[in-house]
């Protein structure tokens, strides 16, 4: 299954928690796992607690884990950050599934991190 989701902004967190779980629910095969996985290489998937203003946050930090290098990238060096933080925070993740919910923490979101947007993002869904 792929999901295509819209972004608005440049860097940018979406709360994707609710359409996974659509996607869950829809399951007939008593499925006890979904693979999330976005086919981009300036995006990434993951979990967070989204108190307000968390969002920004994390964004500000993520630009902090990355050193300004003169970076040698042919197509547009200026995005290479993009590319290691997607690398960093990663384009997998795997939701446990119960009674056809994803089992997530009191606090716990599925997370898109868009560092280069906006754009259409896909993310591929596997159940097992």
């Amino acid at each position: 299954m792929l999901l295509t989701i819209p972004t608005t902004k440049p860097k940018q967190i979406l709360d994707i928690t609710d359409l996974i779980t659509v996607e869950v629910r829809k399951q007939t095969t008593n499925a006890n796992a979904c693979l999330l996985f976005i086919k981009h290489t300036t995006a990434a998937i993951t979990t967070a607690d989204l108190d307000p203003g968390t969002d920004l946050d994390m964004l500000a930090a993520f630009e902090k884990l990355i050193p300004h290098l003169p970076y040698r990238h042919p197509h547009n060096p200026a995005h290479v950050p993009d590319h290691i933080l997607s690398s960093i925070i990663g384009a997998s993740l795997v939701i446990p599934i119960e009674n056809n919910q994803p089992i997530l923490g009191t606090w716990q979101r599925i997370v898109l991190v868009e560092l280069d947007g906006p754009r259409e993002r896909e993310i591929v869904l596997k159940f097992w």
